[in-house]
């Protein structure tokens, strides 16, 4: 064999080493390739699942509530009107003083039941989170908290309607109920500052945030499952979820919905 065929077999060789070794490259990036947008598909199909599996059981919680309501209100709250019926012919029949005055106080301790009674089914019968506006929900929640005098909550809002559907109100609605009950039973905080703002690209923003002593935000396991029920209801909707907590310097939790385009 002559130096030139010897050549040209050398390079004949190379070039199908180099095309072999390419056509491996190629090979195996397409594989990685594959591979990832399948795990990504297998991922958006497990938060799919996981987004449909809390709604499921948010359907169910809240199904249990207006039937738990309405038991209330139906059995329990009628038996307890029919008995402050019969304490207040009572008190009008006794003509002594003193029986008259504990009778009048079991009619009031019944009556102050009945209203607490018809408070707790109203809530959980949901009407009043259907019936109303979620700035005027948020409203009567810190004006409710603020009446204990344990901590000063204020709601700013540049919102006057915002058509929401039952979920949404929930959703925002029990998160800020959370974040309120965390912060005064482990932050020890002065002040809670909440604002709900609606922006151009954005459907609504609700920002909470406390002067308390904070916290690792970084573990949600050392916090109990407040922490880890209000991620899950913001994942029911598709909202974004952002909290920031330090110690000593209190904790910021920021949830939005992007407007769908």
């Amino acid at each position: 064999m002559g130096k030139t065929e010897l050549l040209i077999t050398i390079i004949s060789f190379n070039i199908f080493f180099l095309m072999f070794v390419a056509a491996v490259f190629i090979y195996i990036r397409n594989y990685r390739q594959r591979k990832k947008e399948y795990l990504n598909e297998i991922e958006m199909k497990n938060e799919l699942h996981q987004r449909e599996l809390l709604a499921t059981q948010l359907e169910i919680q809240q199904a249990t509530m207006q039937q738990i309501g309405r038991e209330l209100h139906d059995n329990i709250g009628q038996k307890l009107t029919l008995v402050s019926l019969y304490v207040q012919q009572m008190l009008y029949e006794n003509k002594v003083s003193e029986a008259s005055e504990r009778i009048d106080q079991v009619s009031q301790i019944i009556n102050q039941s009945l209203q607490d009674l018809r408070s707790l089914s109203k809530t959980l019968t949901d009407d009043n989170i259907n019936q109303k506006e979620i700035v005027t929900l948020i409203q009567e929640e810190v004006d409710n908290t603020n009446s204990f005098k344990k901590c000063n909550i204020s709601f700013e809002h540049n919102i006057d309607q915002l058509d929401l559907s039952f979920v949404h109100k929930n959703v925002l609605l029990r998160i800020t109920q959370e974040f309120i009950q965390n912060s005064l039973k482990h932050a020890h905080c002065k002040n809670i500052f909440i604002s709900l703002n609606t922006y151009e690209n954005i459907l609504w923003e609700l920002k909470i945030h406390d002067d308390g002593i904070g916290f690792d935000s970084l573990d949600f396991r050392s916090n109990g499952i407040g922490l880890t029920n209000m991620k899950n209801r913001a994942k029911i909707i598709g909202a974004d979820f952002h909290l920031e907590s330090q110690k000593d310097q209190g904790t910021q939790l920021n949830i939005n919905l992007k407007k769908q385009s």
